[in-house]
């Protein structure tokens, strides 16, 4: 076993603390990661608190990982020892349902193993995440990482990147479309440039209007302070897509209104209660309410390498592993542009 440092939530209602705790060794196919950075997502502050129920304690968070391999195990194919690599948001799936076998591995049928609070797909041995000098992980869920791009803001890629990179090729946002993104934070401002790069004509859809400049500066066209209720209005029958990214309490039918006919809205955002949807938002231009989570390797790994060619990368504020309870403070109020990245040199 592997000795390892982290920070752990003990329960629900207790600070993270230093924390020592034990990592398997190196198998045949896996390869040890050093941790240089790990991202901060607002679903870490969710299962520390328990706010989705279920979590499992002592919880190390964190799956936005990257860093450098140190080990790699003897039948290791794809990688070798001083890579850069990155672990996102799942590290092991059933890998034979037919989610998996079509590399969809976040759409497991037999649930992916986490790559915090979360089981081994033995289903008793918990995992641990990324706030930790080091991880193990089975070289078929370690993504390659460029290193053209500056590692830390490249961190947030494997969630915030994935989660909003994947609808929009799902969707086959492009060139000749309009595109509503709702909400301006580490998710929104991911789609914003996401989007954008793709050639869509991206318009900002958000309540807070102090974040116009942002927006244009992260490659909006357009920026709509749906607080207004004139400016509001003239955007019903719109968007060819909106991508949804907001997680509090919203009015759904609200931006339904702004689709065209045949044309789609995303969540990727998750409201803490069940949000009411009249049939009458869809059923008169045929629109569709869909939702989306994170990608499966492949296609974690084609967003990675459109990234690190394109020069996109998520805008972070470092941060030390100590002040990571005043980070979740200032996230639950919106003061971060745009993501947390912690400095696993801190330690």
């Amino acid at each position: 076993m592997i000795a390892v440092k982290g920070y752990a939530a003990p329960n629900a209602k207790a600070p993270l603390a230093p924390f020592t705790f034990s990592r398997r060794t190196v198998g045949k196919k896996d390869v040890r990661i050093e941790i240089l950075y790990c991202g901060v997502c607002h679903s870490d502050i969710h299962q520390v608190r328990d706010e989705w129920g279920g979590s499992i304690y002592p919880m190390v968070p964190g799956h936005e990982i990257v860093g450098r391999i140190s080990h790699v195990g003897e039948a290791v194919k794809n990688f070798t020892v001083g890579d850069l690599a990155g672990v996102g948001c799942f590290v092991d799936s059933c890998r034979t349902c037919p989610s998996c076998r079509a590399g969809n591995e976040q759409y497991c049928e037999q649930g992916m193993a986490g790559t915090y609070n979360s089981y081994e797909m033995d289903k008793k041995t918990p995992t641990y995440g990324g706030y930790s000098n080091c991880i193990v992980v089975d070289e078929s869920y370690v993504l390659h990482v460029s290193e053209r791009l500056p590692l830390q803001a490249v961190a947030p890629l494997l969630c915030a990147g994935i989660t909003t990179y994947s609808p929009l090729r799902h969707w086959k946002v492009g060139a000749g479309q309009k595109v509503g993104i709702v909400g301006l934070g580490g998710l929104g401002h991911m789609a914003v440039k996401l989007a954008a790069s793709f050639g869509a004509e991206v318009t900002v859809l958000s309540s807070s209007a102090s974040k116009e400049a942002d927006a244009k500066r992260l490659g909006a066209h357009h920026f709509v302070n749906t607080s207004d209720e004139k400016a509001a209005s003239r955007m019903r029958n719109q968007f060819d897509f909106i991508l949804d990214t907001v997680s509090a309490n919203h009015d759904l039918n609200h931006y339904l209104g702004m689709l065209k006919v045949d044309s789609t809205m995303v969540l990727v955002g998750a409201p803490p209660d069940a949000v009411p949807v009249e049939a009458f938002s869809l059923i008169p231009k045929r629109k569709t309410l869909a939702g989306s989570m994170i990608g499966g390797i492949r296609e974690t790994q084609e967003m990675l390498d459109y990234c690190a060619s394109n020069n996109i990368v998520s805008d972070i504020e470092l941060i030390r592993i100590k002040d990571i309870e005043q980070a979740y403070g200032r996230m639950i109020r919106g003061d971060v542009r745009y993501r947390f990245v912690i400095d696993m040199a801190t330690l």
